[in-house]
């Protein structure tokens, strides 16, 4: 039992971001109001997908050192949660933009940024199911997986900040950090992040756990 105290946290920390985002306490800026609740959720969905995109590129990068069937099998799992994760924000994102911006979507950097992220990483998904042989697939995979966290990295992270962007913090506009992430908000913000991050890995190590199943299985 020890050992899944992770997942208990994880649960938790979920829990307690929904309930106190919903009835907790938070500043009222104009424009913004009661939307920036969101914020526990659109904003930390994305940071638990960087967190979850790196750890499959980590995976990939050591496939392509040494190559591990086992290996391959994580760097996609935990594409393919992070890409959820990535879903359920742009998801979340849509509805913030309609309150505050008028529209679910604008002609932003980052919200283009997004969508193309988002179909670069449907292609890695595409590219895994047209390769048969399990070796090739894997070393494939692993590079386009490379290319993709970097594509990631430069469009949802670089491009907004050198252009004009309705985000905080891109565009000269200031962070959040530094603007309407209060004290208050703080401890529940911070702790979110970690609580979809946990779920996400724990989503991820049960089709971990499956899949192995099925190789054995298969034998």
């Amino acid at each position: 039992m020890k050992k899944h105290w992770w997942k208990a946290l994880g649960v938790v920390l979920v829990i307690y971001t929904i309930i106190y985002g919903f009835i907790g306490e938070v500043p009222k800026y104009f424009i913004l109001n009661e939307t920036i609740r969101n914020l526990y959720f659109h904003v930390t969905m994305w940071f638990g997908m960087i967190i979850l995109m790196t750890t499959s590129l980590v995976y990939s990068i050591g496939n392509l050192v040494n190559g591990s069937l086992t290996r391959d099998l994580k760097a996609k799992e935990f594409a393919t949660t992070g890409f959820f994760l990535a879903t359920l924000g742009l998801i979340t994102g849509s509805i913030w933009a309609r309150y505050t911006w008028g529209t679910y979507w604008t002609n932003d950097p980052k919200l283009n940024g997004t969508a193309v992220t988002m179909l670069i990483y449907l292609a890695y998904f595409v590219l895994r199911g047209s390769v048969d042989d399990p070796i090739k697939k894997g070393r494939l995979s692993a590079v386009y997986n490379i290319f993709a966290f970097v594509m990631m990295i430069v469009f949802i992270g670089i491009l907004p900040r050198m252009t004009d962007s309705l985000h905080p913090g891109n565009g000269g506009n200031p962070g959040f950090g530094g603007y309407d992430l209060s004290s208050s908000m703080r401890i529940v913000f911070y702790p979110a992040i970690i609580g979809w991050t946990l779920i996400g890995v724990w989503i991820t190590n049960i089709k971990i756990r499956y899949q192995k199943l099925i190789w054995k299985k298969n034998g």
